[in-house]
């Protein structure tokens, strides 16, 4: 059956977006089955607003107030009752599409408030199976008013008042295309984390940044079983640790008093003499 003799579906694609024309294009590709799609840009800089509405989008600019209110605003516009929320280096691939026509095909149970998907994670052109990357389930697919976004800094949560059921077919995540644009994300998502670690733990030790920077690569690559995906999952671990340091580094940091440098009055004295 061709995409004219589908039937239409109750259902919105969200996307939020700062600076990303590398990967808006492919995104709304990607979805270019659903009927309206919605980019919420966050005044971008580079070609993103101008690639989306290329692609047929609807596109609202706003300045930047967090991931959760970003999404939260973007839900307020949508008027179906299910939306599919999907990062732009995120590709729903076309199993995927076809688990969903078929899932919202029939009426679905008045509980349900959305549905989570499986994402594989793809780092430096590879996807990781292993490390805990994988099947790395996401509620994505949702139920409009019945959920919500809360204002945690980093990873903000979807709150959703009613039942959670998973899909089966994945969508691919081209999270990290190089080393270097792991190294760069790392920088700026560690200081949302030490912010939001902060609220939760008075006070950072040294056993903690030392431990927890070691038990996390430990637990990645042993554990969860990253050396099963060789160098790439060597690497990952690696950046995992690095993170969690990072993190609780700048918590500590954070915490410490600044340093008051003394008031230089030595060259009145002198010159009293």
């Amino acid at each position: 059956m061709d995409s004219a003799a589908r039937p239409s579906l109750d259902l919105t694609v969200l996307v939020i977006t700062k600076n990303e024309s590398r990967n808006i294009a492919g995104c709304l590709q990607s979805v270019e089955w659903v009927p309206r799609r919605l980019v919420i840009d966050a005044e971008s800089t580079d070609d993103t607003v101008h690639e989306a509405q290329a692609q047929g989008a609807e596109v609202f600019v706003r300045p930047w107030p967090g991931y959760g209110p970003q999404k939260n605003f973007g839900l307020d516009q949508a008027r179906s009752e299910w939306v599919l929320i999907v990062d732009a280096d995120e590709r729903i691939t076309p199993a995927l599409e076809t688990e969903i026509r078929r899932t919202l095909a029939p009426p679905v149970a008045v509980d349900v408030a959305g549905f989570e998907i499986p994402r594989r994670n793809h780092f430096y052109g590879r996807c990781i199976q292993h490390g805990g990357m994988y099947p790395d389930y996401q509620l994505r697919l949702i139920r409009r008013t019945l959920c919500r976004y809360d204002d945690t800094r980093l990873h903000e949560r979807l709150v959703a008042q009613g039942r959670v059921v998973r899909l089966a077919e994945p969508m691919d995540h081209l999270t990290m295309p190089t080393i270097g644009h792991h190294a760069k994300k790392i920088a700026l998502y560690s200081t949302l984390g030490a912010e939001e670690k902060l609220k939760r733990q008075a006070r950072v030790t040294a056993g903690a940044i030392a431990g927890n920077h070691v038990g996390t690569i430990l637990k990645t690559y042993v554990l969860r079983g990253a050396i099963r995906d060789g160098v790439h999952g060597l690497i990952v671990s690696i950046f995992a640790g690095m993170f969690t340091f990072l993190k609780y580094a700048k918590a500590w940091e954070a915490q410490v008093p600044p340093v008051v440098e003394p008031t230089e009055r030595g060259g009145g004295r002198a010159a009293r003499h």
